[in-house]
C-alpha cells in the first residue's frame, strides 16, 4: 500500500517523538537514583529495580502487542502505548514508597513495549526500502537525543524541583505524538484483521520470561535459580506451541532466515554488554567522583551526543554500501574498545579518561545501532515488519536486562549486604564495575563475530 508524502511525514515525526519519550524517562532517572534511596531508605541493588522493572515489562509485553496490532491496527496499538506510559507516569510522581515507583516504571514500561514495536515497524511501512537507511538513521538519532537530554536534564532539575516531577515531562510530548498520528494519519495499518489472538501463548510467555528475568536478576539466591530453571522451561514451551501454530504470537520461521536470526543476535550482545554502563557511570560519578547530580549529568551526555551526531550519517552511508554489515560490524568492534577502558576504573580515574571512554562508545554504537536495525527490517517481507520489529525491541530488552542481571549478581556476591554506596564499599563497587565490564567485554567481542558472519540479508 502506498501513502501519501503528508501521511509519511506526520507517522515519521510521531514515531521519532516516541522514540524520543522512553529513553528521556530512563536516563533522567539514573541521576535521581541516589536521592530515591535516601528518600526510601533503599540501597543500591534494590535501586536497580528501577531500571529493571521497566525493562522487564517491556520484554513481557512486546511479543503479544505486536500480534495484537496485526489484529487491531498498529497506529490504534500505538497510541495505546502513549497512554499507557502517560499513566505510569502519574503513578510514579505519586508514589508513597519505593515499590509504587517500581510499579510506575512497570507501567511505563508496558507502555514503551507497544512504542518499542511499532514505531520501527510504521517507519518501514511507510518508506521505501531505498530510503529506510536515513530515516532510521534519524530515529535512532532522536532516540539518542533523549539519552543525552535525559542526564543534563534529569540531573539539573532533581537538584531544583526533586525527583518526582521529573515523570511529568514527558506528558506533552506523548500527546503530540497521539495527535500527530490520529490527525495526520487517517488510515489504519493491518496485517492480519481477522486473525486470532492466542492468550495462551501469551500468558506463557509472559509467565517465562518475568520467571526467567527475575531470577537472573537475583542469582545466586535458591529462588532465583529455580525461577530461572522454571522460566527457562516455560520458555522452550512457548516455542513449541508457536511451531505450526497458525495463530501464532511469533512466528518461528522468521528464525530460518540466518541474516535475520543473526542480526538479531548480534543486537542482543550489543545491548547486553553496554546497558550496565550508564548505571554504573551514574553512581560512579555521584560517588567516587563526588560529581553533583547536574555535573554528572552534564557529563554523561557525552556518549548520547556522539551518537546523536553520527547516527544519520551512518543510515545514509547504509543506503548507500552494497556490503551492509560493514559498519555494524565495526561499531561493535569500537564499542568493545570503550568497554574495555572501564574494566580499569579505579580510585584515581580522571575526568578526561570519562569523556574518551564515553566518546569511543558513541561512535561504536551508533556506527552498530540503526544500520542494524536497517539490515533486520530489510531482511523480511513488509508484512512481517511488525514481528520482526518486536523480535528486534525483546533483543534489545532482554539484552539489557541481562547486563542489569550481570550487574545485580555482581553487586549481591561481591558488595553482598552491604549495598549502600559509601567510601567504606568504593573498592568493592571498583571490584563489582571491572567484573562486569570484563563479563560485558566478552559479550561484545561475540557480538562482533556474530555480525561479521551473519551474511548480507535479501530486500523486501
Amino acid at each position: 500500500m502506498d501513502y501519501s508524502d503528508k501521511e509519511a511525514r506526520a507517522v515519521v515525526l510521531a514515531c521519532y517523538i516516541s522514540g524520543f519519550i522512553a529513553p528521556l524517562l530512563s536516563t533522567m532517572m539514573n541521576l535521581s537514583l541516589i536521592n530515591i534511596g535516601e528518600e526510601f531508605g533503599t540501597g543500591s541493588h534494590d535501586l536497580a529495580y528501577i531500571n529493571s522493572a521497566f525493562l522487564l515489562a517491556s520484554v513481557i509485553f512486546m511479543v503479544p502487542f505486536a500480534r495484537l496490532a496485526d489484529i487491531i491496527g498498529k497506529k490504534k496499538m500505538f497510541v495505546i502505548g502513549l497512554l499507557i506510559i502517560v499513566v505510569g507516569c502519574f503513578v510514579a510522581c505519586l508514589a508513597p514508597n519505593f515499590w509504587v515507583v517500581v510499579l510506575g516504571r512497570s507501567i511505563i514500561g508496558m507502555g514503551a513495549a507497544s512504542l518499542a514495536t511499532m514505531s520501527i515497524a510504521l517507519i518501514t511501512d511507510v518508506t521505501p526500502k531505498e530510503r529506510r537507511g536515513t530515516v532510521m538513521g534519524y530515529n535512532t538519532m532522536f532516540i539518542y537525543m533523549g539519552l543525552s537530554l535525559g542526564p543534563a536534564i534529569g540531573g539539573t532539575l532533581n537538584d531544583l524541583i526533586g525527583w518526582r516531577l521529573l515523570f511529568l515531562l514527558t506528558v506533552p510530548l506523548a500527546v503530540i505524538s497521539i495527535l500527530l498520528m490520529v490527525k495526520g494519519f487517517r488510515r489504519e495499518i493491518y496485517a492480519d484483521p481477522e486473525g486470532l489472538f492466542d492468550t495462551r501463548s501469551s500468558v506463557i510467555y509472559g509467565i517465562a520470561i518475568l520467571l526467567s528475568m527475575a531470577g537472573i536478576m537475583n542469582l545466586p539466591q535458591t529462588w532465583a535459580i529455580i525461577c530461572t530453571v522454571i522460566g527457562l522451561v516455560l520458555l522452550a514451551l512457548f516455542v513449541q506451541t508457536q511451531i505450526g501454530n497458525d495463530e501464532c504470537i511469533l512466528n518461528m520461521g522468521l528464525f530460518k532466515n540466518w541474516q535475520f536470526s543473526g542480526s538479531n543476535l548480534a543486537a542482543f550482545m550489543s545491548y547486553g554488554s553496554s546497558y550496565s554502563i550508564s548505571f554504573f557511570l551514574a553512581l560512579y560519578l555521584q560517588s567516587i567522583g563526588q560529581l553533583s547530580a547536574t555535573e554528572a549529568g552534564f557529563l554523561m551526555i557525552t556518549q548520547p551526543v556522539v551518537q546523536c551526531i553520527f547516527s544519520p550519517i551512518w543510515g545514509k552511508v547504509t543506503d548507500k554500501m552494497q556490503n551492509k554489515i560493514v559498519l555494524p560490524t565495526v561499531g561493535m568492534a569500537i564499542t568493545a574498545i570503550s568497554i574495555a577502558t572501564y574494566i580499569f576504573y579505579d580510585l584515581n580515574t580522571s575526568i578526561t579518561m570519562v569523556l574518551i571512554s564515553m566518546t569511543i562508545g558513541g561512535i561504536g554504537f551508533s556506527m552498530f545501532s540503526a544500520p542494524n536495525t536497517t539490515l533486520i527490517m530489510s531482511s523480511v517481507p513488509r508484512e512481517h515488519s511488525s514481528e520482526a520489529s518486536a523480535v528486534l525491541a525483546v533483543m534489545r530488552q532482554t539484552g539489557m536486562m541481562l547486563s542489569m542481571g550481570i550487574a545485580m549478581y555482581f553487586i549481591t556476591t561481591i558488595m553482598g549486604s552491604t549495598d549502600n554506596l559509601g567510601p567504606e564499599t568504593y573498592d568493592l563497587f571498583l571490584q563489582v564495575m571491572s567484573t562486569s565490564m570484563t563479563v560485558c567485554l566478552i559479550m561484545c567481542i561475540i557480538g562482533t563475530i556474530t555480525s561479521a558472519f551473519r551474511g548480507t540479508p535479501k530486500k523486501f
